[in-house]
């Protein structure tokens, strides 16, 4: 199961694996650090350059990613543009880091070499967030919007999770695709994935949820607050200011409605 990107795990992982990478390349003395000092220093410096690249990108990915796939850029149409980019701050932070320790890389190094340098290593790093992250947001299918009127929401749902779309769940930049088969995250909103399930019968249930008709199994009654019930084992909570719509639409029994107190919920099934 994939994991929204910002979450306390999600950085631990990420970080973790750039404090791993650090050290190899401290072991490995990349750019002529190898005879710069002993072992420990260089992996010490290394794993802390990599450190502050990962909180940089960490965060230029989460802020730009969303903008970016809203505007339809392609990932090489901007991210070595954010590498060249953030390679600027991130030249001037590492070199004041190896002074710091070497004092003669200072006059050794020239400025427009280390900004090189600074960019290779961020294309490193970029490369290992792809493989940590890249998973988390399928590609799209282009012949899912070959066929008139069909959904585009199909074409984010890999092919592996079939075409039965239950339920939509916002998961902070991402919304995470539920289908009898499993589940994957898309980075988008679902302002956006609502727009996009266009034509499919379904409503949304709360800010955070949007549930298909025909996915849903009962309602489930847990003192004053409402949850469907979804085929797959799936829940969602209903918010309090869709209960009347859901009940217009024909999801809910009125008499449950008008006595919350019976304890059994009723859902009257959708017919055709």
């Amino acid at each position: 199961m994939i994991e929204a990107p910002n979450t306390a795990r999600a950085w631990a992982t990420e970080l973790a694996v750039c404090l791993g990478v650090g050290a190899v390349l401290g072991v490995v003395g990349p750019f002529g650090s190898f005879f710069n000092d002993v072992l420990a220093v260089r992996v010490a410096y290394w794993a802390s350059v990599f450190l502050v690249c990962g909180l940089t990108f960490g965060m230029a990915f989460r802020l730009l990613a969303p903008k970016a796939q809203r505007a339809g850029l392609p990932v090489w149409a901007w991210v070595p543009a954010m590498a060249l980019a953030a390679g600027l701050p991130l030249a001037g932070i590492t070199r004041l880091m190896a002074v710091a320790i070497w004092p003669a890389i200072g006059d050794s190094v020239g400025r427009v070499e280390w900004y090189g340098q600074t960019v290779v290593v961020s294309l490193v790093y970029v490369a290992v967030f792809c493989v940590l992250r890249g998973r988390a947001v399928p590609s799209i299918d282009p012949s899912a919007d070959l066929q008139r009127g069909t959904p585009r929401i199909f074409g984010r749902l890999p092919r592996r999770l079939g075409q039965d779309l239950l339920c939509l769940s916002m998961e902070d930049h991402y919304v995470r695709l539920h289908t009898p088969r499993g589940s994957a995250l898309v980075l988008m909103s679902l302002g956006q994935a609502m727009e996009e399930v266009a034509g499919l019968d379904g409503l949304q249930i709360h800010r955070s949820w949007w549930v298909a008709r025909n996915a849903v199994e009962g309602v489930v009654e847990d003192g004053r607050n409402l949850r469907i019930r979804i085929r797959g084992g799936v829940e969602a909570p209903v918010s309090r200011a869709n209960v009347a719509r859901l009940r217009a639409a024909g999801w809910l029994d009125d008499q449950t409605l008008d006595a919350p107190e019976a304890g059994a919920v009723g859902f009257r099934a959708p017919s055709g």
